[in-house]
């Protein structure tokens, strides 16, 4: 991974951050000393964003659920029989 020190981060950084972009991350550092590393979002655009409760209420989750197949599950482990 790319060292850069932080003048040079100053200087150059919309080349930088472009190619962090890209998937070539890099640190910047003080002193030679490491302070941040620069990486790309892996953010979701357009239809790849997901909601959380997008189908509430379109289906519902029997009250069993937790128990649904055990018996099979149990004979599959060598369980009671």
């Amino acid at each position: 991974m790319k060292n850069v020190n932080i003048h040079e981060a100053k200087t150059h950084l919309s080349r930088l951050v472009d190619e962090a972009a890209e998937g070539r991350p890099f640190v910047i550092a003080k002193a030679g000393k490491p302070l941040v590393k620069v990486t790309a979002l892996d953010t979701p655009v357009g239809k790849q964003v997901r909601r959380l409760g997008f189908v509430a209420g379109q289906f519902k989750v029997p009250d069993d659920f937790d128990t649904l197949g055990s018996e099979v599950i149990e004979k599959m482990f060598g369980g009671k029989e």
